[in-house]
């Protein structure tokens, strides 16, 4: 999320990854391509996630805000992060969709970007 506003949803959707078994690996990693959310670890896989809020599904959610234009820049980011880090295992990109009021509803979609 590019603003301050986001951050409380990035903090949901990393307690609820954990939650998951997921690993924390750094969060809002930025460079001149763009930024990624979070970055964590399930095993050996190294996920790249996006977290999107949306108060109400009336304009297709959350998931529906991941323009093709970010997911471009999402894999250019990570393709950057991955340079740095020389992680050498598999990799995806996952969305945290969070909708709704308290309780909120979470919706993971694993492997929602493709990299092809």
């Amino acid at each position: 999320m590019a603003n301050t506003l986001g951050v409380p949803y990035e903090q949901l959707a990393e307690q609820f990854l954990q939650q998951q078994g997921l690993q924390s690996q750094a969060k809002n990693f930025r460079c001149k391509l763009g930024e990624i959310d979070l970055i964590m670890r399930d095993g050996p896989v190294l996920i790249f996630i996006e977290v999107k809020y949306r108060a109400s599904n009336s304009f297709g959610g959350a998931m529906a805000a991941v323009s093709q234009r970010q997911q471009q820049k999402l894999l250019r980011t990570a393709q950057l992060y991955l340079q740095r880090s020389q992680h050498q295992g598999p990799c995806r990109f996952d969305v945290v969709a969070i909708s709704g009021q308290e309780p909120y509803d979470f919706n993971w979609i694993k492997s929602a970007i493709q990299a092809g």
